[in-house]
Order: structure tokens, then C-alpha cells, then sequence
């Protein structure tokens, strides 16, 4: 019931955002259900009906995508100080926000079942003069487990992704934490994990310390190793330890994921170059009427969209300290260092739609134009695919806006002028831009190649 509540009394733009789920919802649980009506349809063809089923694995993966992209920027799921006296901590508002997913996917489930009994001519007479009938099997009784089956997997997987995606962390530093505990045989005594080092015996006279417990003539100084010790951990703290408000923080660390990405990046682009010169069989057809190729030519798109993902939120860093470098102004200053504080937030949605944009690009490329039409369901999926994606890009962007807006705020305090911050947010598009277009067409000339020649 709170649950509800919190969604009824959301602002329009948050509800907007959860229509949209739900529409995206509505639409890959529409695909599954045209699925099953064509493996009733066509009961002597079980490869056929498997490979559609395993194409409307993308769509799903992007609407579960978008699904915790919109529950990541849920106002009413944020903690906040009060919340926990009431019995509202961070697990109960994380179960909250997956119900609220929970319940938007069910809402498009619900719709993609209506309007495929629709099409079937279960509820009313065969609309379209029965051109759907064919891959909707309306000759046969709907199985209904089966349709509540495939209608639960959004509702279920991206409830359970929410839940994970927003489970309480422990975000204090290491140092706040305290030191980890180690036991002694059989666990009877513990003492600090961290154990002395051999050259601490020397550092800051600590052999006076035993000579002190001797009574020998060194007992005077025997505080000096602590004010020592003191006096090292004050000079060792890092600047950031203790912010100072007149002076801004440094950007957070550079992703490690680059390395990776592009290592998968280009074992993808390697599968492909080997699929394209292997000679034995196992072809895949593509929907659309694409050109057909071999099975491990999927592999290496999967593999170069993760690689791709991967590499997101370090280039995106990359980008921001390269708007910085030779000399810059006030301007490149503030667009870099947004940049290099966004790149985690931005950088992987916008690897995503890299990702997208070019398999659409070589799925382009490679379309017969002898072959028919896109068929009405192959143009479903690419809109849920794209839509989704392009959907959780500019939430992400939403996101950032909204957690850099103390600091915005205090920009404009301090005189800093509006033009100033809309060329900074201009500038930063445009270097994103310039950075990912030219390597979004790269990869998809690529990822064409393995299929053009064949």
C-alpha cells in the first residue's frame, strides 16, 4: 500500500518515466507472446521458434535496463534524514522502489496480454481481417501458464535487478571502518588485523619504548613515539580527508574498466574476423531479412557491445581530462571536470547506445534490398531496443543534472553567469560527440565486414 501511495502522489515527470517502463514492458511482453503463438503455429519447427525466443532476449535486457535506470532517479526512494525513526531505512525504501518496478512491468505485462487476445479475436472479432493469424495460432486455445509464464519474466527480472542495484551499501571509507580483526587458534582471542612492520622497531624511536619498560636510562622519552606517530598521521592526510568548502573537491579516480573494454572490444571484432573466414556451416538467420551468417558472428556482437559498455565511463573520463589539458580556460575547466566527475553515471549508458547504434548501422548495411519489408515485429523490437536505450541515456543525464545541482546553485551564488553554464553543458555534448561518433562507425564497419562478403 505505501507503494502505491508513492506512486500516486509522484510528480508528472517521475510518472512519465514509469508510463514509459511500462510501455516498454507491454511491448517485450508482447514480442514473448507472439513467440508462443508461433511455436503453437508451427509445432514442426522447434529450431525456428527457439531462435525468436532468443531474439527477444536484447529487448528484454534493454527494458530491464531502462527499468533501473527510472528507479535509480525515483525521488521517492531517495533516504533521507527522518526516514529511518519511521521505520523507512534504506532496505525498506529499496524494497519499495522494486515493488514500484514490479508493479509497472505487471501494468505493461497486463496490456501486452489484452491486446494479444485482442489480435487473436479472443475478446473481440479478428481485427485486420485476420492478417495476424499467423503467427498468433487464434486456431488454437491459448496456453495460459505458458502466457503467464513469459509475462512474468519483465515484472520478475527487473524487480529483482532494482533490489539488487539499490541494496544498502556500507559507504563509509576504509579508515572509518576500523581495522579487521584477525583470531588466534581456535578463535579464542582477537587481536587487529594489522600487524607491525620490521621497520617500525627503528621509526621514530621506538627502541626507547623497551627501554622504558627496562627503567634504563632512555625512560624520559618514552612519549615521543606517540606524538611521532601523531604527528605522521596528521602529515599523511590526504587534502580530500577534510574538505575544505572554499575550495573545490578533486574529481573522483578514472574508471578501471577502459583496459577491459577494450580488450573485449576487440576480442568481439576477433570473433568476427574468425567467424567470417571459417567455411563450415551452422548459419544464423537474422530477422528483417538481413543477411544471413554463422552463429558465432552473434558472439562477437555480444562480445563488442560489452566491450563497448566497458569502455564507456572510461572514455568519458578520458574525454573530460582531455577538455583540461594545454591551457585551459574557465569554460574546459568546469565541462572537463563534469565530465570526469559523470563519467561512471554517463559513460556506460552511452557505451550502451554506442553499442546499439552500431549493430543498427551494420544491420543497415548488410539489409538485402531484394528481401522483404521489416516485418511489424522485427520493427518492435528495434524501437524497444533503441527507445530503451536512448530512454536511459537522458535519464542518466537527468540523474547527473540533479546531483550536481548544490553545485550549480552555488555557481550562480557566487555571479557565475547562465550562458556560462549552458556553453558548458554545449561543450561537453560536443566533445562526447566528437569522441564517440567517429568510434561508433569504426566499430560498425567492422562488425559489417564478417557478413558483407559472404
Amino acid at each position: 500500500m505505501l507503494a502505491l501511495r508513492l506512486t500516486r502522489s509522484s510528480h508528472p515527470a517521475v510518472q512519465l518515466r514509469r508510463l514509459l517502463v511500462a510501455v516498454a514492458s507491454a511491448g517485450t511482453g508482447f514480442l514473448l507472446l507472439c513467440t508462443l503463438g508461433y511455436a503453437m503455429g508451427h509445432p514442426d519447427s522447434p529450431a525456428a521458434a527457439a531462435l525468436r525466443l532468443g531474439w527477444c532476449a536484447t529487448p528484454l535486457a534493454a527494458t530491464v535496463y531502462f527499468a533501473v535506470a527510472v528507479a535509480r532517479t525515483d525521488p521517492a526512494t531517495k533516504p533521507r534524514p527522518g526516514l529511518s525513526a519511521i521505520g523507512l531505512g534504506p532496505g525498506r525504501l529499496m524494497a519499495i522502489s522494486a515493488t514500484t518496478t514490479a508493479l509497472a512491468c505487471t501494468l505493461g505485462s497486463m496490456l501486452a496480454l489484452l491486446f494479444f487476445l485482442h489480435l487473436r479475436g479472443d475478446l473481440t472479432g479478428m481485427p485486420f481481417d485476420g492478417a495476424a493469424a499467423e503467427f498468433l495460432a487464434s486456431d488454437q486455445p491459448l496456453p495460459l501458464p505458458a502466457a503467464l509464464t513469459l509475462l512474468a519474466l519483465v515484472p520478475v527480472i527487473a524487480s529483482v535487478s532494482v533490489a539488487l542495484v539499490l541494496r544498502p551499501r556500507d559507504l563509509r571509507p576504509a579508515s572509518e571502518k576500523g581495522p579487521a580483526r584477525s583470531y588466534g587458534r581456535f578463535g579464542v582471542q582477537g587481536r587487529p588485523g594489522s600487524r607491525e612492520t620490521f621497520g617500525a622497531y627503528g621509526r621514530f624511536g621506538a627502541h626507547l619504548r623497551a627501554g622504558a619498560r627496562g627503567g634504563g636510562p632512555e625512560a624520559e622519552p618514552a612519549e615521543q613515539p606517540a606524538q611521532a606517530e601523531q604527528l605522521e598521521a596528521t602529515s599523511d592526510t590526504a587534502p580530500g580527508d577534510h574538505p575544505d568548502p572554499s575550495r573545490p573537491a578533486a574529481p573522483r579516480e578514472a574508471p578501471r574498466g577502459l583496459p577491459w573494454g577494450i580488450a573485449v572490444l576487440a576480442a568481439g571484432l576477433a570473433v568476427e574476423a574468425y567467424a567470417s573466414r571459417a567455411k563450415d556451416g551452422g548459419g544464423l538467420s537474422l530477422p528483417g531479412g538481413l543477411a544471413d551468417g554463422p552463429a558465432s558472428v552473434l558472439a562477437g556482437w555480444v562480445l563488442t557491445a560489452i566491450g563497448l559498455a566497458l569502455a564507456g565511463p572510461g572514455l568519458t573520463h578520458l574525454c573530460g581530462r582531455l577538455l583540461q589539458s594545454v591551457g585551459p580556460g574557465a569554460l574546459r575547466l568546469l565541462a572537463g571536470r563534469v565530465l570526469m566527475e559523470e563519467a561512471t553515471r554517463i559513460g556506460r549508458p552511452l557505451g550502451v547506445v554506442c553499442a546499439v547504434a552500431s549493430g543498427g548501422f551494420a544491420m543497415t548495411a548488410l539489409y538485402d534490398t531484394d528481401a522483404p519489408a521489416l516485418g511489424p515485429l522485427t520493427t518492435l523490437g528495434l524501437l524497444l531496443v533503441t527507445g530503451c536505450t536512448v530512454a536511459t541515456l537522458l535519464t542518466a543525464a537527468l540523474e547527473a543534472k540533479h546531483a550536481r545541482a548544490d553545485t550549480t546553485a552555488a555557481l550562480l551564488r557566487l555571479g557565475a553567469p547562465a550562458t556560462k553554464l549552458r556553453s558548458a553543458a554545449a561543450l561537453r555534448a560536443g566533445a562526447l560527440l566528437a569522441l564517440f561518433l567517429p568510434l561508433t562507425l569504426f566499430v560498425a564497419e567492422l562488425a559489417a565486414l564478417p557478413l558483407a562478403g559472404r
